[in-house]
């Protein structure tokens, strides 16, 4: 069939990482003032999306496919670094979760949990893709968890 004739789909607003194909995720002006460095911020527009496939090269992308790469990043990052905090609003890291898994009661997840809930927590700012960690925490945790068994 001609490719004349063929409709093209619509814009479901979704947009994919150009390296990976990955769906990215919509970031606002916090996480990109927050994690790029000088000279590379000012090739961004106030809203980017990011790449969080760990495989990946690409932290930050926009739809005109302007990349930062991990080594753009002025400041270290979970998952990029496992010493960064997983949770940039209240510091719990890697080891902690380790930690959680080590003990009868994960304490410190429910901290964060609880804190979580609070005006403190500032995620869309602090963040590397500007959403909560509890997700990645209690995935990571369950991984652990799982490793161990």
């Amino acid at each position: 069939m001609n490719k004349a004739f063929v409709r093209e789909p619509d814009f479901d607003g979704r947009v994919f990482c150009p390296r990976c194909g990955s769906e990215g995720i919509l970031v606002g002006s916090g996480p990109l003032d927050r994690y790029l460095l000088p000279e590379k911020r000012g090739k961004f527009p106030e809203t980017a999306y990011c790449c969080t496939f760990l495989r990946c090269d690409v932290v930050y992308f926009t739809a005109l496919e302007t990349t930062a790469e991990v080594t753009d990043l002025a400041r270290s990052a979970y998952p990029y670094d496992l010493d960064a905090p997983i949770c940039a609003c209240f510091g719990l890291n890697y080891d902690d979760v380790v930690d959680d898994t080590d003990d009868s009661q994960p304490t410190r997840i429910r901290n964060i949990v609880a804190r979580s809930k609070t005006a403190d927590a500032r995620c869309a700012s602090l963040s590397l893709d500007g959403r909560c960690c509890l997700a990645e925490v209690q995935r990571l945790y369950m991984k652990l968890l799982q490793e161990k068994s």
